[in-house]
């Protein structure tokens, strides 16, 4: 059990130094980044995110489900959905975060939004990682929670970026922005 979870530690641990290194961006820049280089960090997350979220999660959630009485895509297709509606409903209870162009701080409703979206989902990344190497037994599954670790790793680099680069243009210290970035993946 404790080795267990210390795995789970250890690889959650790697996925939020990697939110950190990428929210370190922020000393990097003298001035405001391009909006070409936001775009493509962001860009680069998302690919890896759904590679992540295809290979890593939903095939093998309908690998698992294979054992079962029920068809094996819809536990998978189940929880995706969940997924879906429990953001639509944020969303909707988030009327005041809307990209509403004609308020004077669109910029910070967008900074926020932005936050809020890459925070969330960082909860079900790490409970995903946490999950994998805690069902590691006796290394047999090793692998596939180390890849999985590593693939939201790789795509929280950029994400730590996307927080901290427009707090730091919003007028945040960079040190500010820096902790505002690592925050976001410390849950």
């Amino acid at each position: 059990m404790l080795q267990s979870l210390g795995w789970a530690a250890l690889g959650t641990g790697f996925t939020f130094l990697m939110t950190a290194l990428g929210a370190a961006m922020v000393f990097f820049f003298a001035g405001e980044p391009r909006p070409h280089f936001q775009k493509t960090l962001l860009g680069f997350a998302a690919g890896v995110m759904t590679a992540a979220s295809v290979w890593s999660l939903l095939l093998p959630a309908i690998d698992r489900a294979a054992e079962g009485a029920l068809p094996d895509w819809l536990p998978a297709a189940g929880g995706m959905l969940l997924g879906v509606v429990f953001l639509s409903a944020l969303d909707a209870l988030l009327p005041h975060l809307r990209r509403d162009r004609t308020w004077q701080d669109a910029s910070w409703r967008q900074t926020t939004l932005l936050m809020t979206a890459i925070t969330l989902h960082n909860v079900p990344e790490g409970m995903a990682v946490g999950l994998a190497f805690a069902l590691v037994s006796g290394g047999e599954g090793f692998a596939g929670a180390a890849a999985l670790a590593m693939g939201i790793g790789i795509q929280n680099f950029p994400e730590g970026a996307a927080v901290a680069l427009p707090l730091r243009q919003g007028g945040w210290s960079r040190p500010r922005a820096f902790v505002g970035g690592m925050l976001s993946g410390a849950v």
